[in-house]
């Protein structure tokens, strides 16, 4: 009979820390097993800081995401992830104020445009987007949609070839929107039946 001491013993429930990473799933594979997962549509945005106090005022950059979520409810924390060393990613990293508007079935115009590869500038893209500014960010929030939130962020994470990038609430509000959510399932934008 073998007997297994205390210093051996793995109990059943820890997991083995030398289990390699998948080998042999595609770029494809991954993509497509996401995108049957729905998710939420959110426009991302944030104000430039000024370079100095005098100076002229940062332009607006806003980006489409679709994984943004709850993280905590005490402290309220959201998250949303951002490719590593794209426009948001820079800005966020130097502009801790930023907000998001959770948009309606009626937004997906706003949720493409925001969403072009090789877009046009950020100031083209805003140019007829119905917005007002944050009260605590000055980030522009999309008028009619669901809800807006205006965060500061606590903490940035490395993940891959991502950034995660995890805020404080600091004011969150709920408009008379019409309709329900934009979801994004299967590589389109897609309404709730």
């Amino acid at each position: 009979m073998h007997q297994t001491t205390a210093a051996s013993a793995v109990p059943p429930t820890s997991v083995p820390r030398d289990v390699p990473h998948a080998e042999g799933v595609s770029n494809d594979e991954f993509r497509g097993a996401m995108a049957r997962l729905a998710a939420g549509v959110v426009l991302v945005t944030a104000r430039e800081a000024p370079l100095s106090e005098d100076g002229p005022q940062g332009e607006d950059a806003g980006m489409t995401a679709t994984s943004f979520l709850s993280v905590s409810l005490d402290p309220p924390l959201v998250l949303v992830s951002v490719r590593t060393g794209s426009r948001m990613d820079d800005l966020l990293e130097e502009q801790p104020l930023w907000a998001a508007s959770l948009l309606t079935e009626s937004q997906r115009h706003i949720a493409g445009r925001f969403a072009m590869k090789g877009r046009l500038s950020d100031r083209l893209l805003f140019e007829d987007v119905p917005y007002r500014r944050g009260e605590v960010t000055d980030a522009p929030l999309v008028r009619g949609s669901l809800a807006t939130l205006e965060c500061r962020t606590e903490q940035r994470v490395a993940a891959g070839d991502h950034t995660l990038v995890i805020g404080r609430v600091l004011t969150a509000e709920l408009p008379a929107a019409e309709g329900g959510p934009l979801t994004y399932f299967r590589g389109r934008y897609r309404r709730l039946d």
